[in-house]
């Protein structure tokens, strides 16, 4: 069974990158990417529904659901490479 992973991987990445990038402009605040990244990926959720045959949703608010998590997603990943990369003395 599919399940549409790949096409849940994409909407993380694509939101990470853009996380990063508000990040790396210094004019968006630390406290906004989150916002960004789910807002992202609910855009892409709901593109995902309509171009992408194996996508994980069937109906508009599953897919708002899908992207929105993929796009959290991207912040935890980001969160938890700071956390491994960090030196505790």
């Amino acid at each position: 069974m599919d399940f549409g992973i790949a096409s849940v991987a994409a909407i993380t990445v694509i939101a990470y990158l853009i996380g990063a990038a508000c990040k790396a402009s210094a004019k968006v605040p630390d406290t906004w990417i989150p916002v960004i990244c789910g807002s992202v990926g609910a855009l892409l959720g709901i593109a995902g529904l309509y171009l992408m045959p194996d996508f994980p949703a069937t109906d508009i608010v599953n897919a708002l659901a899908v992207g929105i998590v993929s796009g959290f997603a991207a912040t935890g990943i980001n969160q938890v490479y700071k956390q491994a990369t960090k030196n505790e003395p």
